[in-house]
Order: structure tokens, then C-alpha cells, then sequence
């Protein structure tokens, strides 16, 4: 009884906390760094090293002769080009092409994907004749469109013999605003089909019921496309736009063999007026200068947008 009684008022034993199993070592495979390493170098080859060499040589009165006897300037290229007319003349072309070009790719560019959206059997042949022109080398469609507005090319033929809205003696490519007209409508031809594919995609990932049921409460196309659909897409939109903006401050080709930058360089961007200060006065430093100053820009602009889609989408 007392042995019972004993057992009662004992405590339960506490069993002992186990210590935790030794953490086991882990192993860092380095096989995945040893197949990005070659494009790791490469990029810091090709890209990296230049970009700090471009910045480097911005700063100095680079002789490419003299080399690392330089003779360093600080910030006199950055105060040139904020003097310089021709500067400015060229940023205000980047910006009109940019202008004149982005909006109509992104309206247009949408209207084909929603047009191609629905299945019809000639519908792979139109997506590939839309996106034909993406995947053409700018040197061949800038000459084709310097050739369709020359003096006597087929816009002005057509302009002029068969509509009869001008005269047909439209010097297109040898004044300042008509041969901004021919450089922005080649920016335009070639881009819709690149904004249109990623737009289609988009679209695509967008369910169908979602968008018809609207239609229910009897809201119209543009109610639905309003409401529905520009809100589903709404990120590939952002990245339309950017990239869009990005590429319009980019512009070169084009205008280097369509005008050359003529006539007295009223036609010129920055990146034509970039390449004929490094290469064809072989003022480097001023050309590195202006590269930087472009580069600044672009970044800028590009940050802008992405904070405002940003805020547009956190107050939705």
C-alpha cells in the first residue's frame, strides 16, 4: 500500500531533449559554374570591358595614337555636348522617331493579334507574312524603302500618276520632315509584326470565359476589351512599351542608309551622330561621351515608365 502510494506522488520521469542529428555538409556542385563561366567571360569581354573603357576614354582628350597619354578633361565632352547644336538636333530626332513609332506599333501590333486570335485555316500563313519583316535585315529594308521614296520611286508614282494627291515630284529623303516620314514609316512596317506576336500570346493566355462574361450583362466589344482584356494583358503591355522606347531611342540603320543623316544633318539621331564623331572625325572621347549620354537616357526613361506602370498597377 505504501509502495502504491509512493508511486502516485512520484513525478513522471521527463524524458531527456535528444540532441538534434549533426547537420550534414552540403556538397556545392561546381559543374554548373563550369558551364556558365564561358559566357560569364565572354560577356565581361564583350560587353562589360568596353562599356568601362567607353566611360574611361569619355573622360579624357583621347588620342588613339597617343592611348594612355591622354590628356584627361573630366567632364569637358559632357559640357561640349550640352553646347553643341547638333546634339540636340539629333536628341530631338531620336525622340520624333521614337514618338511617331511607338504608338502606332503597339495599336497596331494589337489590333493584328486580336484579329489573329481566332482560329481560321489561313491564320499560320498571316501570322508568318505579319512577322516576315521582324526577322528581315534592316541594311535590305532600308535600301528597299530608300528606293520606294526616291525621286521617282513607287510612293511617289503612286501618290501621284494613280491616286493624283500630289504632284508626284515629292522630294522625299532631301528634307528634314518628309524624310522622317519615310524613316518612321520603315520603323513602324518593321515592328508591328514583333509587337503583334507578343501581344498574341498574351491573348491566348487570357480564358475565354472570362471574357464573355460581360457579355452576359450586354457590355459591347470595347467594354469587354476595356474592362477584360487590356487588364489581363496589361504586363506584356508594360514590356511592349519599354522595350518599344527602348529600341526608338536606338534607331541607326535605317537612318545612316536611307539619308545619312542629310541633308545637313538635319535627319541625324544620336546614334548616327555617335558613330560619325568616333569613326568618321575619330574624335573618340566626344563619341564615348554622347554613348554615355545615351546610355543615361535610355536608363532614365526606362525607369520612369516601370515606376509609373508600377503605381498605375498597385492603385488598380
Amino acid at each position: 500500500m505504501a509502495l502504491l502510494q509512493h508511486d502516485r506522488g512520484a513525478a513522471p520521469a521527463v524524458p531527456r531533449p535528444q540532441s538534434p542529428p549533426p547537420r550534414r555538409r552540403r556538397r556545392v556542385s561546381l559543374t554548373p559554374y563550369l558551364f556558365l563561366l564561358p559566357g560569364v567571360l565572354l560577356f565581361g569581354l564583350f560587353i562589360l570591358y568596353p562599356i568601362a573603357q567607353a566611360v574611361q576614354i569619355s573622360f579624357y582628350d583621347w588620342n588613339i595614337l597617343r592611348g594612355a597619354a591622354s590628356e584627361f578633361v573630366g567632364l569637358d565632352n559632357y559640357l561640349c555636348a550640352m553646347q553643341d547644336d547638333r546634339f540636340w538636333l539629333s536628341l530631338g530626332n531620336s525622340g520624333i522617331y521614337m514618338l511617331f513609332t511607338v504608338p502606332p506599333q503597339i495599336v497596331l501590333g494589337l489590333a493584328v493579334a486580336m484579329l489573329l486570335r481566332s482560329k481560321a485555316p489561313a491564320q499560320p500563313l498571316f501570322r508568318v507574312l505579319y512577322y516576315l519583316p521582324v526577322v528581315t535585315s534592316w541594311v535590305v529594308v532600308s535600301l528597299l524603302f530608300k528606293h520606294l521614296f526616291a525621286d521617282e520611286g513607287l510612293i511617289n508614282f503612286t501618290l501621284g500618276d494613280l491616286l493624283h494627291l500630289t504632284d508626284g515630284s515629292t522630294s522625299w529623303l532631301s528634307e528634314r520632315w518628309t524624310a522622317m516620314i519615310a524613316i518612321c514609316a520603315l520603323g513602324v512596317w518593321k515592328g508591328v509584326g514583333w509587337s503583334m506576336m507578343i501581344f498574341l500570346a498574351a491573348l491566348q493566355g487570357v480564358p475565354k470565359s472570362l471574357e464573355e462574361a460581360p457579355t452576359v450583362d450586354g457590355a459591347g466589344w470595347w467594354q469587354r476589351f476595356r474592362v477584360v482584356t487590356l487588364p489581363a494583358i496589361w504586363p506584356a503591355m508594360i514590356f511592349v512599351i519599354v522595350m518599344l522606347v527602348i529600341g526608338g531611342f536606338n534607331v541607326f540603320t535605317s537612318v545612316l542608309l536611307m539619308t545619312g543623316g542629310g541633308p545637313g544633318g538635319q535627319t541625324e539621331v544620336l546614334l548616327t551622330y555617335m558613330y560619325r564623331q568616333a569613326f568618321s572625325d575619330l574624335d573618340s572621347s566626344y563619341g564615348s561621351a554622347l554613348a554615355v549620354i545615351l546610355t543615361i537616357i535610355v536608363f532614365f526613361a526606362s525607369a520612369i515608365q516601370l515606376r509609373v506602370f508600377r503605381e498605375k498597377e498597385e492603385n488598380r
